[in-house]
């Protein structure tokens, strides 16, 4: 592929890269991963609310990875509150679990603007050395879409985008966290989940994941080959080579 084909590819892909780490970025920032309603059992029950009832005892709530904010209702009118993970709600989430989601988005931006200056280093520089080469790109990219992960005896690769994404499902589905949030301080009152939908903030780490594999395919276009991947020809002289010492 000509030399200008190459340029205008991987300068593409920096520029994806780049947009990946700012939406990233801003996603870890703002209270757009989960919209949530939930229901007043306590008050739903005393008065036996039924049908349409039912709506002046459901509140909502939408937050992110550190604030967030909604509105309690249980019958007597509407209580917006607002919050925030560190402090606020330290001993009702799981913590462990909170701080990772966070700690792997904060890798893949980081991995994300790496990436970008390589592609724009191999776009505009010359890369001389491997490092910095298309092989330098190729693992860039394999570490960014793959992290190391031993939970079991046999070992496995899982994306940082897809772990983000798996650690904020499994805290707010097995771990109930909106439900979490919206008891939290409410000793009068008790509230259940009603439903949940992923919003913006989390959808952005997802189009990150996916860009990654965009770019491989990127560089594999611009006319260079997967390491590891060796032909025949190549197989062939190697073995010859090792036959004549």
């Amino acid at each position: 592929m000509p030399s200008q084909q190459k340029k205008v590819i991987f300068c593409m892909a920096g520029m994806l890269s780049f947009m990946c780490a700012l939406g990233v970025v801003t996603a870890l920032g703002t209270p757009l991963w989960i919209k949530a309603t939930f229901l007043c059992k306590t008050g739903a029950l005393l008065v036996n609310a039924s049908g349409q009832e039912l709506d002046k005892f459901m509140g909502e709530i939408q937050y992110g990875l550190f604030h967030g904010e909604g509105v309690r209702q249980c019958g007597l009118g509407k209580r917006p509150f607002r919050f925030s993970f560190f402090p606020d709600l330290l001993k009702a989430i799981p913590v462990s679990i909170h701080v990772n989601v966070i700690l792997f988005s904060t890798i893949l931006i980081v991995l994300t603007l790496v990436g970008t200056a390589f592609f724009m280093y191999n776009a505009f520089g010359k890369p001389f050395e491997t490092l910095h080469g298309p092989l330098g790109l190729y693992l860039l990219s394999f570490i960014s879409v793959a992290a190391w992960h031993s939970a079991s005896p046999h070992q496995s690769y899982g994306s940082c985008g897809c772990l983000v994404m798996i650690l904020f499902a499994s805290e707010v589905k097995l771990h109930h966290l909106s439900e979490k949030i919206a008891n939290y301080k409410e000793g009068t009152y008790a509230y259940k989940t009603q439903s949940e939908k992923y919003t913006a903030s989390f959808w952005v780490v997802f189009i990150c994941f996916f860009v990654h594999f965009l770019n491989g395919l990127l560089i594999r276009l611009a006319g260079f080959q997967f390491p590891f991947a060796k032909s025949k020809d190549t197989e062939t002289a190697n073995v010859a080579a090792d036959l004549m010492y």
